[in-house]
């Protein structure tokens, strides 16, 4: 019987050290994929925000104008939310974040509006499909986050803007801070909502020639505008996916250590239990042999 006991511990042992093999792997892979990550997410803030700026600029100079991206509705019967998601697991509280925070926005409307998502992932996809109220999906779309599977997002929500589909857009994602840190933001996408440019000595003495005119730019950067927010949302989700999987296998790593440990510290003790049990009944049968003779 203690023979099978160490043979168990052994086996336990043995199954968590490769365990713990596959998940120092995927660290190291995380790791890796983290930093190209990092640097996409990194470089698009400065597009972005002088994105945001200039649209701002543009809209100080530009009167009455319109465009159905920029029309706010009365009567808000449904709205949407675009859920940045990852395709995989194993990284962490990452995806139960951003799915909490959606779903929390939802229920904080008090607006008593319909509610569609946009799934932008697996994870998002699968549970918003059990629970209904799914409207598109866009999954499988890799590590290398593309324009173009944005662009295609972009193009999707705009039209469904534009047709009265939906009413308002609200964009969900994970903004990436550092390997243990992500924070769930929630930000309106649609309609727009041109950026106010912060006034300043250095910019209040600029006066900027427009050609061809400050309205005709305005009107061809606004769906560039959406996909671009579409874009950014999508690189900083996948840098704080990998954050949040390098973070969550090095925990891993750590933890199935430890529980190697504690194995072998019960397997020593039940191998000693054992010689004792073994010397107990070599002594008990030598002194039954002497009170024979």
């Amino acid at each position: 019987m203690a023979g099978a006991g160490v043979r168990e511990f052994k086996r336990r042992i043995r199954s968590v050290k490769n365990t713990q093999q596959i998940t120092k792997a995927m660290k190291m892979v995380a790791a890796a994929k983290l930093r190209r990550a990092q640097e996409g997410a990194e470089a698009s803030r400065p597009y972005t925000e002088t994105l945001q700026g200039t649209l701002a600029r543009l809209a100080a100079v530009s009167y009455d104008v319109r465009h159905p991206l920029l029309d706010k509705r009365e009567d808000v019967r449904k709205v949407g939310y675009v859920v940045v998601t990852a395709d995989r697991g194993l990284c962490g509280a990452y995806n139960t974040n951003i799915i909490r925070a959606a779903s929390q926005a939802i229920e904080d409307d008090e607006r008593n509006t319909a509610a569609g998502v946009i799934a932008v992932g697996r994870k998002a996809r699968d549970f918003y499909r059990k629970r209904g109220g799914l409207d598109a999906e866009f999954i499988n779309l890799g590590d290398n986050v593309s324009y173009a599977d944005a662009r295609e997002i972009a193009q999707y929500v705009m039209n469904a803007y534009e047709n009265g589909e939906l009413d308002e857009v609200y964009l969900v994602y994970a903004r990436f801070v550092n390997i243990i840190r992500q924070i769930p933001t929630v930000t309106k996408l649609l309609p727009l909502e041109t950026p106010e440019e912060e006034v300043t000595e250095s910019t209040r003495v600029i006066d900027y020639l427009y050609e061809p005119s400050a309205e005709e730019i305005l009107l061809t950067l606004l769906p560039k505008y959406v996909g671009s927010q579409i874009y950014h949302a999508m690189l900083e989700g996948k840098a704080s996916e990998h954050g949040a999987r390098m973070t969550a296998m090095g925990n891993a790593t750590e933890n199935a250590g430890e529980i190697i440990g504690n194995l072998e510290l019960a397997m020593n003790k039940a191998r000693q239990a054992a010689i004792t049990d073994e010397i107990l009944d070599i002594v008990g049968g030598a002194e039954a042999l002497n009170k024979a003779k």
